[in-house]
């Protein structure tokens, strides 16, 4: 390690003030516009942020929702996906991707991950529907014979997943295919397409830690289907319209115009701070190559062809949970994205997944370790990180 005054730099994980802090001005004026117009709940500063937001991603429509959360329900509901149906997803993400599935009684159906790109591995997910049954005009989950409806992959730590497969399966097998791109803004793939254009339906968040985050909870989904912007534009005001007829059952999903306005003024620094993090990720992988930390650390990698934004950095370490216990006392900061796959989950037991069912994502809850990449991460601090991690391996 260092000696002198690397040992007393603190590495937060996220620095979410030292983000904002350059917009400060900014990010009040239109703080002040919204509460000087009166107008909290949808409206023109909504819609305009929709409107930007759709021009980034290469569709024709956005939908503000309430979460990124409430974005996957309602992509969900806008197909009537319900009791009696499956969608197959990824079990290393977010609660949020199979909670929403589960929420409206439908099956989530877990097939393993990639183990280089940790996203939902195309060629488990081929090996699964291979298995599927045809039962009245509808291929069916071989274990409980629920109608299988959609497909979920999520683009992992802002890396899309191979969504060229995916659509090939979807149309083989008659599903809707729905993007989980709550960490992926701004990610592209193998043929220059942003994440949001790759599906029938793609889902943003906006929460603060997001690379675009709000002063809150938010979140957006994107599509190219008129008929279905509409849908979910209905469903996101419980299903009225006009007011208070209601043709649909929908819920209370709309993006506050407070959290519009901060994400607009905030949207045109995107690619700025993603090529920050894309230096910060190229770095890293120097600099555990310098310290000579290759076999003890394996570095995310960019699948060849696609555009990273590297929402997280993370990395298999060796002993896992005893290097983040030494980063945590030496003042840096990190995250295990996530300890428990879902299929391991305590609400999914009756599902009837073993945890053997899903080696890659059991794998990598055991390794995985997310470190600082966020674009105002200085090379002081980032130095700091590579020399606690060499410490700790003994090649300080």
């Amino acid at each position: 390690m260092n000696p002198g005054d690397s040992e007393t730099i603190h590495v937060p994980l996220l620095d979410v003030a030292a983000n904002n802090r350059p917009l400060r001005e900014a990010l009040r004026a239109a703080i002040d516009e919204v509460c000087d117009s009166g107008r909290f709940i949808l409206g023109p500063v909504v819609e305009r942020f929709e409107r930007a937001v759709a021009e980034y991603c290469g569709v024709g429509h956005a939908v503000g929702m309430s979460s990124g959360t409430d974005a996957l329900l309602a992509a969900l509901m806008a197909f009537d996906i319900g009791p009696g149906d499956a969608v197959v997803t990824t079990p290393y993400t977010f609660f949020a991707t199979a909670g929403a599935v589960a929420r409206l009684g439908a099956r989530p159906v877990f097939c393993d991950i990639d183990p280089v790109s940790f996203n939902l591995d195309p060629d488990a997910v081929a090996a699964y529907l291979a298995r599927a049954e045809r039962r009245g005009g509808h291929w069916c989950d071989p274990a409980s014979g629920a109608r299988l409806r959609a497909l979920l992959p999520v683009h992992l730590y802002g890396q899309c997943a191979d969504m060229a497969r995916f659509r090939g399966l979807a149309a083989e097998y008659g599903l809707h295919l729905i993007e989980d791109a709550a960490q992926a803004l701004g990610a592209r793939d193998r043929d220059g397409r942003r994440a949001g254009a790759l599906g029938e339906v793609a889902c943003f968040s906006f929460f603060p830690s997001k690379n675009l985050g709000g002063f809150g909870d938010g979140g957006m989904c994107v599509t190219d289907d008129p008929a279905l912007a509409e849908r979910l534009r209905i469903l996101r005001v419980h299903g009225s319209k006009p007011k208070y007829h209601h043709a649909l059952i929908g819920g209370n999903f709309r993006l506050d115009a407070l959290q519009a306005a901060v994400l607009a003024v905030k949207l045109p620094h995107l690619d700025d701070w993603i090529e920050a993090r894309r230096r910060n990720a190229a770095w890293y992988r120097e600099a555990f190559r310098a310290a000579g930390l290759d076999e003890m650390l394996t570095a995310p990698t960019e699948t060849p062809g696609c555009f990273h934004t590297f929402n997280q950095f993370v990395v298999r370490a060796a002993d896992r949970d005893r290097l983040r216990a030494h980063l945590d006392a030496r003042g840096v900061g990190s995250e295990i994205y996530y300890p428990v796959p879902l299929h391991c989950q305590a609400c999914f037991a009756e599902l009837g997944y073993r945890p053997e069912d899903c080696p890659e994502a059991l794998r990598a809850a055991a390794e995985t370790l997310a470190l600082p990449i966020y674009p105002e991460l200085g090379e002081a601090q980032r130095r700091r990180v590579v020399d606690v991690i060499a410490d700790f391996y003994g090649r300080g």
